[in-house]
């Protein structure tokens, strides 16, 4: 038995055929958009006009009290910001105003506990705890199996390196 796949146009159901062009349109913000960022597929002629209908608008955030310690977004027409600027034109001030620099990230400041079933045995570059050496030895292979099930590298006691690291008993 074999599978028969159909596109369509999200916008207008038109089916696509095996040769037609599927335009993917990502949307970043709507007023519906609830659980972030969605993708549709359209035809190329559903799309053509978008560039044309596409509105001059300026995204400000604005930071005051009223946004409990958050910025509130706002998307406004260029024109009615433009028309803010009552001192100078607003391309003027763009230009001399000045700009904000992207956050630094943060660092993690909570430090992982590798002393605890939950991260025992995982790579880091620290020294291994004796509370972390023990939980890798006693529970072996649970520990292996929580580092598959994410991808990660298993402990094998045979190998020299591992051995030394978590305590296993090696062969002389």
């Amino acid at each position: 038995m074999g599978k028969k796949t159909i596109r369509v146009s999200d916008f207008s159901g038109t089916v696509l055929g095996p040769d037609d062009e599927a335009v993917r349109v990502v949307v970043l913000e709507h007023p519906d958009l609830v659980a972030g960022p969605v993708q549709l597929d359209a035809t190329p002629v559903e799309v053509e006009n978008l560039d044309d209908a596409a509105l001059d608008v300026a995204v400000v955030e604005i930071h005051d009290r009223h946004g409990h310690g958050e910025p509130r977004r706002v998307v406004l027409t260029a024109s009615e910001f433009d028309a803010m600027a009552t001192d100078m034109p607003m391309a003027q001030l763009l230009k001399t105003a000045e700009r904000v620099r992207p956050p630094k990230a943060r660092r993690a400041t909570e430090k992982i506990d590798y002393g605890t079933i939950e991260h025992a045995g995982k790579p880091h570059r620290g020294r291994v705890t004796e509370d972390e050496a023990r939980l890798v030895r006693e529970q072996l292979d649970e520990v292996n199996k929580r580092l598959a099930d994410v991808g990660l590298r298993q402990i094998d006691p045979a190998d020299p390196e591992h051995a030394a690291r978590y305590g296993f008993p090696t062969a002389s």
